[in-house]
């Protein structure tokens, strides 16, 4: 049996996943970009052109808007895939239905509903499209903001006499958008993974150690758990989500055991080595930053519950601001 404080959706899951999303977003701002500015613009670096632009801050941006267009690419061919396959099933439930014999005047009726379909949609790709108009229409005729919270007593009931389907294609959605973010988290989690799991394994000193163990223990747990949130709300099956933990928990490990072993040809004051921890550092940072305020926050955060359940609202952004904070803080010994 569950334990009611792990059940997704409840208070303690909210609270516990803001506060990690502060953790994410404080990594990125406070640990990942500003040792990316300083990697970049080392005296051990060229002049030209290095010392002469911005380029910490310019590959976060990209790395922002590549993630932006990676979150929109794959919302975009799962919501495509999904509706492909709901259109497949009507079909194949009414070519099914076709070929038993008609039972009765219901059975009538839904034939000739179906003819009509047939009639005004042709073929497969107009019947997604007669879909998509189906949908919008809703969308216009009923309102479903967040507006007010009546408008959710209002749905429940509009979808008990005829129009469930609205409910249907907006949990479908929210599905489909865990799954793009747990997916998009992982890569910037597992990129900047990879570089504290190397900046780890080449420290020889116990000063320089002992901070990057503690800074790693307390992001990688809350990360963990962001992450581990946007799996279980995604709903993947048991053998993808193993998957993704696993790489997820060896991704560290396997760096610092690399980190090792190049520890004695690693020379961290090297342009080449610079210039590679400096790009990775703006990368993972740029990752980080949108992960954590456009599909973390904001998806959590800019809701109808939230606007319906003020306390909730304010002990989230409490937990928000604790976690940002308390990460920031490392960031004087580590």
């Amino acid at each position: 049996m569950r334990l009611k404080c792990l059940r997704t959706g409840g208070t303690y899951f909210v609270f516990s996943k803001a506060f990690a999303t502060g953790v994410i977003l404080a990594t990125g701002f406070v640990h990942l970009l500003p040792d990316a500015q300083e990697a970049l613009a080392d005296d051990c670096l060229p002049e030209t052109p290095w010392l002469k632009f911005p380029f910490a801050d310019f590959i976060a941006m990209l790395a922002v808007l590549f993630t932006l267009l990676l979150d929109c690419v794959s919302t975009q061919y799962y919501e495509r895939k999904q509706l492909k396959d709901r259109v497949d099933t009507r079909v194949s439930n009414s070519i099914e239905q076709r070929s038993w014999p008609k039972l009765g005047h219901a059975s009538s009726i839904e034939d000739r509903n179906q003819k009509n379909e047939d009639a005004l949609h042709g073929d497969g790709h107009m019947h997604i499209v007669g879909i998509h108009a189906h949908v919008a229409s809703h969308s216009h005729n009923h309102p479903h903001g967040s507006h007010s919270c009546t408008d959710e007593t209002h749905a429940n009931l509009h979808g008990k006499f005829g129009h469930a389907h609205t409910s249907q294609s907006a949990t479908d959605h929210s599905s489909i958008r865990h799954t793009v973010v747990s997916q998009v988290l992982e890569m910037g989690i597992i990129s900047h993974s990879v570089i504290i799991g190397l900046s780890l394994g080449v420290s020889q000193s116990p000063c320089t150690i002992r901070p990057l163990m503690a800074a790693l223990t307390f992001h990688q747990f809350f990360e963990g758990f962001a992450f581990g949130g946007c799996v279980s709300q995604a709903g993947f099956k048991s053998i993808s989500s193993f998957l993704m933990a696993c790489l997820f928990a060896i991704t560290t490990p396997a760096c610092i055991a690399i980190g090792t072993g190049v520890s004695s040809i690693y020379n961290p004051n090297s342009p080449r080595t610079l210039i590679l921890e400096g790009i990775f550092d703006s990368i993972s940072a740029g990752i980080l930053i949108y992960m954590s305020l456009v599909d973390l926050i904001a998806t959590d955060f800019l809701t109808k519950e939230m606007y319906c359940k003020p306390k909730l609202l304010c002990v989230s952004y409490i937990a928000l601001l604790l976690g940002g904070t308390m990460m920031a803080s490392l960031a004087i010994w580590a």
